[in-house]
């Protein structure tokens, strides 16, 4: 008959005895349970959990960073889409005055496409102009590409102003608006090329129409005429400055006050819109 060998350990089924089998041995020196603390309720001898295999769990509370907003693609290919379509509308406009020698050669068809692009620029803006807060975006020297004014054949647009043509021969060159928004200083620069008779050659002059303005309501602008100073090119670029000062009140025509009103009804960083108080409409650029 086969006997056991008699190192062998009785069959138990305690599940202390498989875990004792499977772990590495640990000697314990004398005294070195002396003061072990042991899980509530736990014996020597017991199992389930709560014998010799209990162990003191730790607790660690791992504290995950906040995940990053979503991106809202959709919300950014339609901001990309608006302004897409807002250049599309100035490349429209621009191209609507051009070859119209800022509007000196504009016809009432002319007119009328020029009119219409500048009002589905001025729909697709960011709103109404606020000048309380974009009044920064004046500040510089623009550049006029039209005035509807200009149709008239007269340099003072829908106002009395010297004629364009052969009675007086006088070449309308580039105009340009020069705005301080911290002096409040608007003044007017118009090139001219006055004829002369012959052989004399032409006498090119720039006038400078000096003006204060003031912002009225949100997006209205006032101007007052202050001086023009005219001042020779060319050939006689060395003769000094004239001066023509402001008209006294009592002598100026009730057709000419001296002071002007327009509604920005565009603005950008390049690019301008306004409508005046006589329903002229100009288009600048940034110059």
């Amino acid at each position: 008959m086969a006997m056991a060998a008699p190192w062998s350990s009785p069959p138990s089924s305690s599940c202390c005895a498989a875990t004792a089998s499977t772990s590495a041995p640990r000697l314990l020196g004398p005294g070195s349970l002396k003061g072990a603390a042991w899980p509530a309720g736990a014996g020597g001898s017991s199992c389930g959990g709560q014998g010799m295999n209990s162990r003191r769990r730790l607790s660690v509370r791992a504290t995950a960073a906040a995940p990053p907003p979503p991106v809202d693609y959709a919300d950014t290919s339609a901001t990309r889409a608006d302004a897409d379509y807002v250049a599309s509308l100035k490349v429209k406009l621009l191209s609507a005055v051009s070859g119209l020698n800022r509007g000196l050669a504009a016809s009432q068809e002319d007119l009328d496409r020029a009119d219409a692009a500048a009002r589905e620029l001025e729909a697709a803006g960011d709103g109404p102009v606020d000048l309380s807060r974009d009044l920064d975006r004046l500040q510089g020297r623009w550049r006029l590409v039209y005035s509807s004014a200009f149709s008239s054949r007269t340099l003072g647009g829908s106002r009395p102003g010297p004629p364009t043509g052969r009675l007086l021969p006088i070449t309308l060159g580039q105009v340009f608006q020069r705005i301080d928004v911290v002096s409040r200083d608007f003044d007017n620069i118009v090139e001219l090329e006055l004829g002369a008779p012959w052989p004399l050659p032409p006498v090119e002059a720039t006038a400078t129409l000096a003006h204060k303005f003031e912002v009225i309501g949100t997006s209205g602008i006032k101007i007052d005429f202050e001086k023009t100073t005219v001042k020779t090119k060319g050939s006689l670029s060395q003769l000094p400055p004239l001066e023509v000062p402001r008209i006294p009140d009592n002598l100026r025509p009730p057709s000419n006050t001296g002071s002007g009103e327009f509604e920005v009804t565009y603005l950008d960083g390049d690019t301008r819109v306004t409508r005046g108080d006589r329903g002229e409409l100009r288009v600048f650029v940034v110059a």
